[in-house]
Formats: C-alpha cells, structure tokens, sequence
C-alpha cells in the first residue's frame, strides 16, 4: 500500500511546491521506484500497479514533452474506463477478470465473484466520470487533491463496502468453488 501511496503524495507535494509539470515528473520518477522496490520485495510486479505505472509513463511523458496537463488528467479517466469496460465485456463473454487477478488473495463462489465485478466495473465507471467532471471544472490544484486525496479514500471506503458481499460467499479453505448456473 506505502508503495502506491508514496507516488501520489510526491506528485502532490511536487505539484504544490513546483507546480504540474515538475510533479508529473516526480511521479513518473516514484512510480518507477516503487514498481522496483515491488519487484525486488516479491520477485513479481502487480498487474494493477504495473498497467498503472505504464499510463503514468505515457500520460506523464506526454504532458511534459508537450507541456499540456491535459494528459496526466486524462489517465485516471482513461485507465479507470478501460477497467470498467474491461470487466463488463469479460462479464459479457463469461470471463471474471476480476477473479484472475485477485482469486490468490480471496476465496469466493462464482456468484460473489460475478456480483463483485459488476460492482468495480460500476464503480471504476463512476470514478471515470468523477474525474472528468473535477479536471473539467476545477483547477488544477484543485484535480490534484482530487486525484490524491478523493480517489483514492473513495476506492478504499468502496473497497470496504464489499466486504459483507466477500464474507458472504467466502469458501472454506477445503471448499471447492462452486459454478454460477446461468
């Protein structure tokens, strides 16, 4: 958790003392940091910290070689879009990609799985929106409180939220998953 937090606050104090365009830097530079001191922790890189790292490299290279914070507002709406449609057309097709990438630290039946994806898929939809709606009409210090201390407090308390729904589908350890019948 220190690990995803440290960037953001750096962007944070970076954009308070120094502005956008020297925070954005300061976060690509943290982001680096913490997926290496990850890697050499586990010996893997997560996938989310990973595809958020590349949008950070992506948005945060091109909002500084074109000098347009545009881009570094933009990623949180993009990454947060292509996750929800991620899990609504892995729903549609009959796959949890949800349950993929978290099934070794939860044990749930397929019904709570289905039922937690469609709550994040929802729930990275509104987080998309929200994020458009503040970089649209606030400024730019104003999105980047957003960003460091809205986002990431909302993900959180949404992320508590769905604990009674994972305490009611959690499989004993000797329990085998059970099919979702369609």
């Amino acid at each position: 958790m220190a690990l995803e937090i440290g960037p953001l606050l750096i962007f944070f104090v970076m954009n308070a003392k120094m502005g956008i365009f020297p925070a954005t830097a300061a976060f690509m530079v943290a982001t680096v940091v913490s997926l290496a001191v990850s890697y050499a922790k586990t010996r893997r890189l997560p996938a989310l910290p990973l595809v958020g790292g590349v949008f950070i490299m992506v948005f945060g290279g091109l909002t500084i070689a074109l000098e347009d914070d545009t881009f570094i507002k933009l990623k949180p709406t993009i990454v947060n879009t292509l996750f929800a449609i991620s899990l609504f057309v892995g729903l549609r097709m009959g796959k949890n990609f949800l349950k993929l990438l978290l099934e070794s630290a939860i044990r749930i039946d397929d019904v709570g799985w289905r039922k937690l994806a469609w709550r994040w898929a929802w729930f990275f939809l509104l987080l998309a929106v929200l994020n458009e709606a503040v970089w649209r009409t606030q400024t730019t210090d104003m999105w980047v409180n957003f960003k460091v201390f809205g986002i990431l407090p909302l993900t959180l308390l949404f992320s508590f939220t769905q604990l009674p729904l994972i305490m009611r589908h959690q499989l004993d350890d000797k329990e085998e998953p059970a099919e979702e019948t369609v």
